[in-house]
């Protein structure tokens, strides 16, 4: 069976492999004439256009003059992905009510191709940096310098972190980004012990945030949550107390929620 793994790149298609270029091009462009794709993908327009073709045929894409953009077929097929994970599901009301409780940015994580992936956020009253958080929904990100990305860091094995790590690097974003492989094993050592994890202005500079994995009854990580806000906020003690209490309460209810969800399915059914 064909898993789509790295290991398997020697089969795939080029015709595929292209039609995601002019897609993903798209996306970084907000949208192009032909002349623009052929020039960005160093391909011929003729070769562009009929691409494009197919793509507007088949509804991914569509035409407004000469320019040519996605279409909300995406949304469609996002929002179907979004609904069958089990996470999103159980873990939305509990994000929903972190951001409430707290007024701040609450979040929902978790990691494909060893990259962090926004399930979910929620505005707090007193939230800050929406336009930042909004763009963080439409991309993947690394998983070394946020609070969800360092607790899901933590619960995978120290094998599948080194492949990550060789793969993508240790990119600063911050003075204060991990960016050397020993000391981000430290740091996942102290995650585990802790139970949580600090995003301390790593990502971005006055913003703190603090994380917890979320985990099935074998230990494997799901994905993770987290509470962000003013590192001024967030380093009072009571305050950084009350966050840390109601992140990790949040990820055990989703957990225990997970795993009755799951023995419901083993149930037996009577008629």
């Amino acid at each position: 069976m064909v898993d789509g793994s790295e290991n398997s790149s020697s089969r795939t298609l080029k015709t595929v492999t292209r039609a995601f270029d002019v897609i993903h091009a798209l996306e970084e462009l907000d949208g192009a004439r032909v002349t623009e794709l052929a020039t960005h993908l160093d391909m011929s327009k003729s070769a562009v256009y009929n691409y494009l073709t197919t793509l507007r045929e088949k509804k991914f894409v569509i035409q407004e003059g000469n320019t040519y953009s996605l279409s909300l077929r995406f949304l469609l097929l996002g929002e179907y992905v979004r609904n069958q994970n089990k996470l999103y599901e159980i873990g939305k009301p509990e994000i929903e009510n972190l951001a409430d409780e707290t007024g701040e940015y609450a979040h929902l994580a978790t990691e494909q191709h060893g990259l962090s992936v926004n399930l979910y956020k929620v505005r707090g009253e007193k939230a800050v940096g929406s336009n930042y958080q909004t763009n963080k929904l439409q991309k993947p990100d690394y998983l070394h310098f946020s609070a969800t990305g360092k607790s899901i860091l933590a619960y995978l094995p120290p094998g599948r972190v080194d492949t990550i790590v060789d793969r993508y690097g240790l990119t600063g974003k911050t003075k204060n980004t991990i960016t050397d492989r020993e000391t981000l094993f430290e740091e996942l050592d102290q995650i585990q012990e802790r139970g949580y994890a600090y995003n301390d202005e790593e990502e971005i500079e006055g913003l703190k945030a603090i994380g917890a994995p979320v985990l099935d009854r074998d230990g494997r990580v799901l994905g993770s949550l987290s509470i962000s806000g003013p590192t001024n906020r967030m380093n009072e003690t009571e305050y950084h107390n009350m966050v840390v209490e109601k992140v990790t309460n949040a990820a055990n209810v989703i957990e225990v929620n997970i795993n009755m969800s799951e023995d419901e399915t083993d149930l037996p059914k009577f008629i």
